[in-house]
């Protein structure tokens, strides 16, 4: 047996459901007992095997209190509909903590979410807060009613302004960055906001650690299914967003055009 698979061996559990609730439109949340504590980093996954799927769906840790860890999910398939049709008290068969996590070094930070992207951020928040390292949480959703109602956020942005201010967050980056002055940046969400993200720290020389959305099988590097291009010195590799990432420097990531 590998190391890799015997690392993964290692964080394989069995939670017990204690909460499952309906936050947004589309949007649930749901806490995990798990049978001993964790010390999970924002921007770290779990993965859940889900009854009658050969493969497990990941998730980004959204909170973490002791050995109770919560997830937010949209219902988007045959994976997030089984999660959801489970109970309080249901078993759920988990890996995880995997992947890396954000890196911030007492640094001012401005968070960047966008969709479900902000749950890590959310966490990262919650983490950044508990140690007094100054940071700005602002976030991009459609609607208000994709908007979670458990989510706590600075600042707020909606496609169609039905709540906070008007339009794509990526059109209020510069202003968020003029106005806050970070040290560094940190983001989650699709990867057109990732990439815009990646562009403003080059231009105004900031630090930007971005945590990629991928479909991840293994979840630890084995598959190969979620392979992006990176620089690494003067050459461009090959890694994987699951054991690799999740968060890379956004300096690092080679966008497709």
């Amino acid at each position: 047996m590998s190391g890799l698979i015997k690392e993964k061996m290692k964080k394989i559990c069995k939670g017990t459901l204690s909460r499952i609730e309906k936050v947004s439109l589309n949007t649930y949340l749901i806490e995990i007992d798990l049978p001993y504590q964790i010390n999970a980093k924002a921007g770290q996954f779990i993965s859940i095997c889900c009854e009658g799927l050969t493969l497990r769906r990941p998730f980004s840790i959204y909170s973490q209190t002791d050995n109770v860890i919560g997830i937010l999910f949209k219902e988007r398939g045959k994976g997030t509909e089984y999660i959801k049709s489970l109970n309080q008290g249901d078993l759920i068969d988990i890996i995880g903590p995997l992947g890396n996590g954000f890196n911030v070094n007492n640094k001012k930070v401005l968070l960047i979410g966008a969709g479900i992207g902000s749950a890590p951020m959310a966490f990262l928040k919650t983490q950044l807060d508990k140690k007094g390292i100054e940071n700005l949480f602002a976030s991009g959703f459609l609607n208000k009613t994709e908007i979670p109602s458990c989510l706590s956020v600075d600042r707020i942005y909606t496609d169609d302004g039905s709540l906070g201010e008007k339009g794509s967050i990526i059109t209020y980056l510069d202003k968020l960055i003029k106005e806050y002055n970070p040290e560094i940046i940190c983001a989650c969400g699709p990867a057109i906001v990732l990439k815009s993200v990646s562009q403003s720290g080059e231009k105004y020389g900031i630090e930007t650690q971005i945590a990629m959305e991928k479909v991840m099988a293994c979840g630890i590097g084995v598959c190969r299914g979620c392979v992006i291009s990176i620089k690494k010195g003067l050459e461009i590799v090959n890694a994987t967003v699951c054991k690799d990432g999740p968060v890379f420097r956004g300096s690092e990531v080679i966008w497709p055009q």
